[in-house]
């Protein structure tokens, strides 16, 4: 298998695992005995994004966000051809996993949350959920580049990014879902037919992670040895 090859199953995988366990914390927790609500869901999206990524940081770079992959690609971290891949694989991943959702987990609950699509809040306007989006994908983008991408960071695999879930879910979950992940959004929203507003999550995110990659690059880490995010090899 080609070193491309091998980057992109990886992707695939890690956003696989994102959307399943994401989605399946949303459904899980309108069963008896449950009850752990937005904190616990923040929870399983922290674990299993700062899993994810940690599985796969040494092959593709763990990336596991097209919003993140983009990012990247602006700042030179990847190049376009990766980039595309990258972005193919993560898409693929999150359609396998909502299909894994809709047909392993419970169907009569899934279907009342649409498989764990995110939903804006009647109190949202789309450009409003935009930019919600886009500041929790700063957020989750500033974890990227502050903890993997600098070369003088503590070496924490994706547990800095993984975290950077907890506040935003907390936050906005009940306002746009804080997918902060055009993946995650898409997934369940394709195999769910619910595909209401799915630009908010694919603007939003993806503005967010240029706007912090073009902060972190060109500022703060602007003294720093540069190095790809993405192995060569």
């Amino acid at each position: 298998m080609s070193s491309l090859a091998r980057r992109a199953t990886a992707e695939m995988l890690g956003t696989a695992f994102l959307v399943f366990f994401g989605c399946g914390a949303i459904i899980m927790d309108f069963f008896p005995g449950a009850a752990y609500h937005v904190f616990g869901i923040a929870m399983v999206h922290a674990v299993v994004l700062a899993l994810a990524i940690s599985m796969t940081m040494g092959i593709s770079g763990g990336h596991v966000n097209p919003a993140v992959t983009i990012g990247l690609l602006c700042v030179k971290r990847i190049a376009p051809r990766e980039a595309f891949v990258y972005v193919a694989s993560q898409l693929v991943g999150a359609l396998v996993a909502a299909l894994l959702v809709r047909y392993m987990l419970p169907w009569n609950v899934g279907r009342l949350v649409a498989l764990g699509t995110p939903v804006l809040s009647t109190s949202v306007s789309f450009w409003h959920g935009v930019g919600l989006e886009a500041i929790w994908t700063f957020l989750l983008m500033s974890g990227v580049m502050g903890t993997i991408v600098a070369t003088n960071a503590p070496r924490i695999g994706g547990f800095g990014v993984g975290l950077t879930l907890i506040p935003s879910i907390m936050v906005g979950g009940t306002l746009t879902g804080a997918a902060a992940n055009p993946a995650r959004a898409f997934g369940p929203a394709i195999i769910s037919g619910n595909i209401t507003a799915q630009a908010v999550w694919w603007i939003g995110p993806i503005l967010g992670a240029i706007i912090a990659a073009l902060l972190w690059q060109h500022v703060l880490l602007k003294e720093l040895p540069e190095e790809p995010l993405v192995p060569t090899k």
